[in-house]
């Protein structure tokens, strides 16, 4: 077998490998898409619920680490030993707080990420809106501007509902993206 013999089957297993990588990613986020769209109240209340876990988990584990570090810390001493046990504690209630009512935990956090979402976008219609002396399209810039203020404002005083709206969108984001994955796991070379 020559060297060319050997780079070609390299290459080929590579390609295998994306193709695969490919077609299980185009799968999975079609699958997950259709679920989405199936029920998006229990698919989202899931994910949320999900996401409260994990930043309890990280608060207590976080806390943990400060608290650590100011009992065991042979640098530390004063205020920033003081600074590290209080952030410690901080850190490991605000954890077992968000766990002992993870389901308001995670309304909590959706409305928190909406509104958030909402005041990004409401900065970047402002941002569209300051940078129009320096753009070719003023129209499309002001156009932009506008939807993506009103946009920001239907997310801030609704975020429920436009929680809910979002989700949906990133289920059918999720299915068509994952149809095309999947057609490019057959048609890489």
């Amino acid at each position: 077998m020559t060297d060319t013999d050997v780079d070609i089957q390299v290459e080929r297993r590579a390609i295998d490998s994306v193709r695969t990588m490919l077609g299980l990613g185009g799968f999975v986020a079609l699958v997950l898409g259709i679920l989405i769209l199936v029920n998006p109240v229990k698919t989202g209340a899931a994910m949320m619920l999900i996401l409260a876990v994990v930043v309890a988990l990280y608060m207590v584990g976080s806390g943990a680490v400060y608290l650590g570090t100011a009992i065991f810390s042979r640098s530390l001493a004063g205020w920033p030993r003081t600074g590290h046990a209080l952030l410690g504690l901080l850190y490991v209630v605000a954890g077992v707080i968000l766990f002992t009512n993870i389901q308001a935990s995670a309304v909590i956090l959706a409305t928190f990420l909406t509104v958030l979402i909402g005041v990004m976008w409401i900065l970047e219609g402002v941002v569209a809106f300051s940078s129009l002396n320096s753009t070719g399209s003023k129209g499309l810039t002001i156009f932009y501007g506008i939807i993506s203020v009103i946009a920001g404002l239907v997310l801030i005083f609704s975020p429920m509902l436009s929680a809910v709206t979002l989700w949906i969108l990133i289920g059918i984001s999720m299915i068509v993206m994952g149809v095309m994955q999947i057609v490019r796991a057959f048609s890489v070379k």
